[in-house]
């Protein structure tokens, strides 16, 4: 399991680091920042590779007592299927465990360090990435030209121009300008200049001249003052249990506080729910590899439709609150259902006679001997055991 939660992390972390490599090529941001900020971005999606690791890990385990045939020797012997399920439930309790500190600290925890990155790097993007002399547009609809740097880190001569709102052109342009951290976000200080702003091509534009003006570098994402919250995701239990009444998030939609409250507490009941799949699956001896083959195929299915079910559950109860006992019915339901495949198929390759036929036997057995000695032919005697 630990190879496959590996490998998985990492096929994870390849793709958070393509998709973030902008940072090192158009940020002027170095290696030790790109892997700082992929790393962090993991901890969100381990609830989810976790519970895959495990399933594989538990059905490849599986397969293999099935193809050397020590399954069918266990059942043999007398073995039912709860010796090779309470190691394999042991360790999906501890996945659960893992789960569940994952959930509540580890992703509240990495989500805000993100946040910090991110807000560092916005920073540093006037300050390494824009060159003297030279426009630059760090995202679409934004350009950048300043012309130089002085010895203190401030920029002087800048031009930017700001054509993202799709009915408004800004033009700033300031004589100069420093960065300024502030509870969290970044701002640029232009001093000295003028705004010209535009909404109709037919009109005149608008000129405004400031000796003091604060530009928000969070603008660059197109953010909006609302998205300055705390996400659910990046707030800890007491967080969304009692969060601030004066939250814009919380005011717009409470109901995603609920549904990501609720989320935490039932994702770590699907590595449960996944070891009982698995050994409702291929758990029980298989006489032939056609059914180990069809079987492993329907238990991952099986799984796999009913993670994707829950994830699409979490986005609904964030609308309709009223559905939030269906994101438990869902794993606890799974669990049951293989629980109950796993009793009957035990039921059917049940190893030796029940007590019914044991005393069906015994009493063959005494009244076969009780005839032979009346008879004394020690022929039938020798041939005629039960």
């Amino acid at each position: 399991m630990v190879m496959i939660i590996s490998s998985l992390s990492g096929v994870v972390w390849i793709a958070l680091a393509l998709r973030e490599l902008d940072v090192v090529t158009s940020k002027g941001q170095n290696a030790g920042t790109l892997l700082a900020m992929t790393t962090l971005a993991l901890p969100n999606l381990m609830a989810l590779i976790a519970p895959f690791a495990l399933l594989i890990a538990v059905m490849h385990t599986l397969n293999r007592l099935n193809g050397d045939s020590e399954l069918i020797v266990m059942t043999a012997s007398g073995a039912t299927v709860s010796v090779v399920a309470r190691p394999l439930i042991l360790l999906a309790f501890i996945v659960m465990g893992a789960v569940a500190f994952v959930n509540h600290v580890g992703m509240p925890w990495s989500l805000r360090m993100l946040r910090e990155y991110v807000v560092q790097v916005r920073t540093d993007l006037l300050t390494q990435v824009l060159q003297p002399g030279r426009f630059s547009s760090p995202e679409k609809g934004l350009t950048f030209h300043i012309r130089e740097r002085d010895v203190n880190g401030d920029i002087l001569g800048i031009i930017m121009h700001d054509t993202r709102a799709e009915k408004q052109t800004m033009s700033y342009l300031a004589e100069r300008g420093m960065i300024v951290k502030q509870e969290g976000a970044a701002y640029m200080v232009m001093t000295g200049g003028h705004v010209i702003s535009q909404d109709d091509m037919k009109e005149p534009p608008r000129i405004i001249v400031f000796d003091k003006y604060a530009f928000d570098l969070d603008s660059f994402e197109q953010r909006t003052s609302e998205e300055m919250d705390l996400k659910p995701r990046e707030r800890y239990y007491s967080e969304l249990v009692n969060p601030d009444p004066d939250s814009r998030l919380y005011k717009r939609n409470p109901g995603q506080f609920t549904a990501e409250l609720h989320e935490r507490f039932a994702t770590p009941l699907y590595p449960l729910a996944f070891v009982m799949i698995a050994l409702a699956a291929v758990g029980n001896a298989q006489s032939t590899r056609q059914n180990r083959a069809r079987n492993l195929v329907a238990g991952f299915a099986a799984a796999a439709g009913i993670r994707l079910a829950g994830l699409g559950l979490d986005n609904v109860v964030s609308t309709k609150p009223e559905l939030t006992p269906l994101v438990y019915v869902l794993p606890i339901g799974a669990i049951f259902c293989a629980l109950i495949v796993i009793l009957r198929s035990g039921r059917r390759q049940r190893a030796g006679p029940g007590m019914f036929e044991k005393f069906t036997d015994a009493v063959a057995g005494l009244m076969a001997g009780r005839t032979r000695r009346l008879s004394g032919n020690p022929q039938a005697d020798a041939a005629g055991g039960p």
